[in-house]
């Protein structure tokens, strides 16, 4: 069966399933579980004989022995009816107990296909196939195909998990990960940073051996506390040949804002999730549901905030090595908030490199109302003087328009802002913006002007807004539409910012 046979027959299982209430997430829940199965089978016959252990059925409620029979592909694959579905559910609480890798991709597992003849074909389906023997590009296509499919369902809220690809493939392009070297997110969601990241390393360095088993089981590190997009995550990595079947989990399930754990990474690839304020929801003593503000009382944090993002970028600058890089996707609210936004911004001026801001057009994100930006910076060690000298700012998003289905983002038209800020040496750069060409996207700003800026703002645009004076060549209706809808998303959660800040001043 070819490549393209196998994605299609798993896409049209989907939509089947899909007719009987089971939505692309379930699907894609199950997918993974059942292919890890039959991929750990496959590993322990010849030639690989891995000899990979797995339990016997449990009675969960007791942890002790239910039956003689094995939690794996052989046992599953022969069961029938309502035999089937029985054991298959009973075989994945089984499953979760287990430590490793193997209790991290069945944490908190269910059936979600009741139909035992439905659970039939998706086994038969898998069953056919020699996964192991496949190329890691057709698994991992397979599987990145079904995780976008599930992003652009809006109803099951993956999308926050999912950044756009071509806008992943551009910061690596930038940042240009080396060999040997290690790679973390600290919210890495379906772990879409690390296979572009593991992509890049491959496609451009003629790998030794010692490399090869370094990018394969040490090189990426990544938290993410929600078990099921966890889950994902693991298992798109592994089909992508990073990590081992029966190795350590290389993402930890903990909160990466709740502490330092010491650890420092030469690169950090992310995008934290969008929302301003962290906070933690529980029930009062009357049984009501409260959400309470959640601050880090961190002594490396240089600002104690509810801000999230804010948040996330102290610990990203903690995390870095000495000289490490990050490229960080953040809101706009990082670049131009006052308070503990101005004293953050100060901060990672002076202590850090922040040579690179990309300004992102409304439009390109799963996520309706986002208005972002990606932080390009260096660790640096400490110094009396500030180590940035001069920000170069790619205005992405003045007169750019871009919708999800008409007119998505693609890496072609991020060409020219990877080609300007030149990996290869960035201080060798020309700008595009000057005094005869005022519509240039590429401008730098020197530290001293920003520090002379109202709050040391980053919020720096100076292009005209065209749709204002050509109203002969405005962009298509659903386009302006989009546009239109992302503006009022985006006042409408500001607007929900301020009504928490007022609630909870005037409770308290």
């Amino acid at each position: 069966m070819t490549d393209s046979t196998i994605i299609s027959k798993i896409w049209n299982l989907a939509n089947v399933l899909r007719d009987d209430g089971v939505g692309y997430g379930d699907y894609l829940e199950q997918i993974t579980y059942l292919l890890f199965l039959k991929m750990a089978d496959e590993l322990n016959k010849p030639p690989y004989s891995k000899g990979l252990v797995f339990p016997k059925l449990k009675d969960v409620e007791s942890n002790e022995i239910a039956a003689a029979e094995t939690c794996n592909w052989e046992t599953l694959s022969n069961k029938r009816g309502a035999e089937l579905e029985a054991f298959y559910s009973q075989m994945l609480r089984t499953l979760a107990t287990e430590k490793g890798m193997l209790g991290q991709i069945f944490t908190k597992s269910q059936n979600k296909i009741q139909d035992p003849a439905k659970l039939l074909k998706v086994i038969d389906m898998i069953d056919r196939e020699d996964w192991s023997l496949m190329g890691a590009d057709i698994k991992g296509k397979i599987h990145e195909g079904l995780l976008q499919k599930n992003a652009e369902d809006t109803k099951s809220g993956a999308g926050q998990y999912f950044t756009p690809r071509p806008l992943i493939q551009a910061m690596v392009a930038c940042v240009q990960p080396k060999p040997l070297k290690t790679i973390a997110d600290p919210a890495c969601g379906t772990g879409g940073f690390f296979l572009a990241a593991y992509d890049w390393i491959v496609d451009n360095n003629d790998l030794d051996r010692e490399e090869k088993a370094f990018l394969k089981n040490k090189t990426f590190h990544g938290n993410e506390i929600v078990a099921n997009t966890r889950r994902m995550c693991l298992m798109n990595m592994y089909l992508h040949n990073i990590g081992e079947i029966d190795g350590e989990p290389l993402i930890n399930p903990n909160d990466a804002l709740v502490a330092d754990d010491g650890k420092r990474f030469d690169y950090v690839l992310a995008n934290p999730p969008f929302g301003k304020k962290s906070s933690m929801t529980f029930t009062n003593d009357q049984g009501e549901v409260e959400k309470e503000d959640l601050s880090y009382n961190r002594q490396d944090f240089w600002e104690t905030t509810t801000n999230k993002q804010l948040n996330f970028l102290q610990h990203i600058k903690t995390m870095l090595a000495i000289n490490g890089e990050a490229a960080v996707v953040l809101p706009d609210n990082v670049l131009f908030e006052g308070g503990a936004g101005e004293a953050v911004r100060k901060q990672l001026l002076k202590t850090a490199e922040l040579h690179t801001i990309l300004r992102l057009p409304t439009g390109i994100f799963y996520a309706h109302g986002v208005k972002a930006n990606i932080l390009f910076f260096k660790n640096k060690p400490a110094s009396k003087e500030a180590w940035t000298k001069e920000i170069w700012f790619y205005d992405y998003r003045t007169n750019i328009h871009h919708t999800l289905k008409k007119k998505p983002l693609t890496l072609t038209d991020l060409e020219e802002f990877i080609r300007l800020y030149n990996p290869e040496n960035i201080y060798k750069r020309k700008e595009t913006w000057s005094a005869e060409n005022e519509e240039g996207r590429w401008r730098k700003y020197t530290y001293d002007e920003i520090i002379a800026r109202d709050k040391t703002s980053l919020d720096i645009f100076w292009l005209k807004d065209q749709s204002l004076t050509d109203l002969d060549n405005l962009p298509d209706p659903d386009i302006l539409a989009n546009e239109i809808i992302e503006n009022i998303e985006a006042g409408l959660s500001s607007f929900r910012e301020i009504m928490e800040t007022i609630n909870g001043e005037t409770e308290q």
